[in-house]
């Protein structure tokens, strides 16, 4: 496996990118290919990361973007995803290894994400959030493989949730990281 830019030539790479989009968000209804590849080029805009794990034979293992805020300073990371079928095998992790790596390149000193919880796989869905938050977030329990605690094991940690984001009672959860020594 190798990690490579995802750019605008690579358009077997983008096409995977966007069945890959398909396959591991099931629950969003997406019209067409044709607007799933083009959401697939807002990640490969200028000024963005956009990193893909490939095989050996040019196979899309994984991908991962990143989009600038804050004047270079923070690093929102859009999107992670891994085959299904791969996951479980280092890939993602690699990928996000690899993208701390360019943000700090860069001069970026933290990386948050949003990870969704739309199918009640956490114990912040279902429930009222505007009631007793940070004593829920404090006592999250993964209920469903919930990726939350892939991210806390690579040193991510929730700093906030945003309520009903997908809907009543489906969160979005805020972590992040301080990916550059400031001492």
């Amino acid at each position: 496996m190798k990690i490579i830019d995802l750019t605008l030539e690579h358009e077997d790479l983008i096409r995977q990118a966007a069945y890959l989009y398909i396959e591991c968000f099931p629950y969003t209804e997406w019209p067409d290919l044709e607007t799933v590849i083009e959401e697939v080029k807002v990640s490969l805009q200028e000024g963005k990361i956009c990193r893909a794990a490939v095989d050996d034979d040019g196979t899309l293992l994984g991908w991962i973007g990143g989009i600038s805020h804050y004047g270079g300073n923070v690093w929102e990371m859009h999107p992670l995803m891994v085959k299904v079928d791969m996951q479980r095998k280092g890939i993602g992790t690699a990928l996000v290894r690899d993208f701390e790596k360019q943000v700090a390149e860069r001069g970026g000193l933290t990386i948050w994400l949003g990870t969704d919880d739309a199918t009640q796989a956490t114990s912040l869905s279902g429930v009222d959030l505007y009631d007793n938050l940070w004593e829920r977030i404090r006592d999250i329990k993964n209920l469903n493989n919930h990726p939350f605690e892939f991210y806390k094991k690579l040193g991510y940690e929730i700093v906030g949730v945003m309520p009903d984001a997908n809907g009543i009672g489906k969160p979005d959860i805020y972590m992040a990281k301080r990916v550059k020594d400031v001492r």
